[in-house]
């Protein structure tokens, strides 16, 4: 496992951070400690969770796992609030209070390690987040605080806000990235860096080096093998497939995947493991959010986290470049 260090954290974080949307869903409590267990004992002390995922089960999980294995001093515990519901948005003073209430007691702890904002209002100031950020901040209920799905400019403006007022700044960012380039939002108010229209964010992440805790990595299992140009009628309505087939089955993204093959297949590697390597030979800060629910699958996320893929390699798999 490679770490790297976040400032205002005093424990190292894991690159490859486990995800947990399937704790509490698709694993019930005792598989979920047993892929809890594995990663751990892989190297993993970074644990990825959020306020809505299974109605709060995966966060209930964790706290229990952490505190049946006597295990917190030692875990980086990332969490998220103010996610959007389906009748409003919930990006306000006093629902980032509940969320962030609600997540230390389903967590079972007296702190967070990593606060993350789940989504944005753009239509909101900044400065009355940033203010109850830092009012809890000073509290010590986290360490140090985020943003997922915002864009780097909201980030920027809010850290302006933070420094002109002596006010703590968001520290690290949570957008989507993967070598595929998204159709459209996964779900409402989801932000991706990936493609085109990603460039300038990544040229500013890039710049200011901003930890990047990048979620969905391998773009929801579009790597996996399973999903190809003549067999997309065939999948039913599992939300995963779904969101997979709607935001990255294009022909230009089949046409990457053709070239993760290719190299997969020279590097003696899966194509999943080379998607994910391309995320990590970025010139940009990044620790990746990834959600195996096995631990051998963990193991080789692990694995590609030390494949070094050459600039030139990097350009041909994402069609920038038709040599090698």
């Amino acid at each position: 496992m490679r770490y790297g260090e976040i400032p205002g954290l005093n424990k190292p974080v894991a690159r490859i951070v486990q995800g947990s949307t399937m704790i509490g869903s698709d694993l019930d409590e005792a598989r979920s400690f047993a892929l809890l267990d594995q990663v751990y004992e892989l190297g993993c002390n970074t644990i990825d969770t959020a306020h809505g995922y299974s109605g709060g089960n995966s966060e209930r999980i964790i706290g229990r796992w952490m505190q049946t294995r006597g295990l917190r001093d030692k875990i980086v515990i990332i969490t998220k609030g103010g996610a959007h519901s389906e009748d409003r948005r919930r990006m306000t003073p006093f629902d980032i209070t509940s969320d962030l209430h609600d997540s230390l007691a389903r967590l079972k702890t007296n702190y967070i390690d990593l606060y993350l904002l789940h989504r944005d209002d753009p239509d909101l100031p900044v400065e009355p987040i940033i203010d109850i950020l830092n009012e809890h901040q000073r509290a010590g209920r986290f360490h140090i605080f985020g943003a997922s799905n915002w864009s780097h400019q909201r980030i920027e403006a809010a850290n302006t806000y933070a420094q002109a007022n002596g006010l703590e700044p968001f520290v690290v960012s949570s957008p989507q990235f993967s070598l595929v380039e998204s159709l459209g939002e996964p779900w409402p108010l989801c932000l991706s860096i990936s493609g085109s229209t990603g460039i300038a964010a990544r040229a500013w992440y890039e710049q200011t080096q901003m930890p990047l805790l990048a979620w969905s990595p391998l773009a929801s299992g579009f790597f996996s093998g399973r999903f190809r140009r003549d067999n997309l009628h065939t999948f039913g309505e599992r939300e995963w497939d779904r969101v997979c087939i709607q935001t990255y089955a294009s022909e230009e993204n089949f046409q990457r995947l053709d070239r993760v093959d290719i190299l997969a297949a020279e590097k003696g590697l899966t194509a999943s493991q080379v998607a994910l390597a391309y995320v990590l030979n970025q010139p940009m800060n990044i620790f990746a959010a990834v959600g195996p629910s096995s631990g051998e699958k963990f193991r080789a996320n692990v694995e590609a986290s030390d494949v070094r893929l050459t600039p030139q390699e990097i350009d041909w798999l994402d069609l920038r470049s038709d040599s090698r």
